[in-house]
């Protein structure tokens, strides 16, 4: 006697769920990240080094450690990354207008053109990452991503458990 055993269909795939907001955003700057460090090195510059020109340029006359916590480097690092751009002739550091030991940086007429041809590359990764994105939406992601930044500029009032 033959007997065929009834078989259960499959359950039908459960749709997974839409990825994180945080994740995609961290994915996204990975791979910014990765364009950006190659399309820098061929204009001889870092992406810290980058970061530390373009503040320079948007708030002349920061101080080291200041930038440091913009660019989320060391104290450390950062004076590194000073100390190259200043001998490279990219910046120049003057006291600061308080006194005290505290170097002001500032760019040169030769970091704003190094800065320059920088933006240049930037603004290449950026068209081709914004190809498909409208204008409305380029305008939306720009403020929501702003106020993302905003409301995490210190995480002390984050859930610790």
């Amino acid at each position: 006697m033959l007997v065929i055993a009834s078989r259960t269909p499959p359950a039908a795939p459960q749709s997974a769920p839409a990825p994180r907001l945080s994740y995609l955003v961290f994915r996204l700057e990975r791979r910014i990240r990765a364009h950006l460090d190659d399309s820098l090195a061929r204009h001889g510059v870092t992406t810290t080094e980058y970061m530390a020109l373009s503040e320079l340029r948007t708030r002349d006359g920061l101080s080291s450690a200041e930038l440091a916590r913009i660019a989320f480097v060391t104290p450390q690092a950062m004076n590194l990354v000073i100390r190259d751009l200043e001998r490279r002739g990219l910046i120049r550091r003057d006291p600061h207008p308080a006194g005290g030991r505290v170097l002001c940086a500032r760019l040169t007429s030769e970091g704003v053109s190094v800065l320059q041809r920088c933006d240049g590359s930037l603004d290449d990764i950026e068209t081709v990452m914004l190809a498909k994105v409208d204008t409305t939406l380029r305008g939306t992601l720009r403020e929501g991503l702003t106020l993302c930044a905003r409301a995490l500029r210190t995480d002390a009032h984050l859930d610790t458990h």
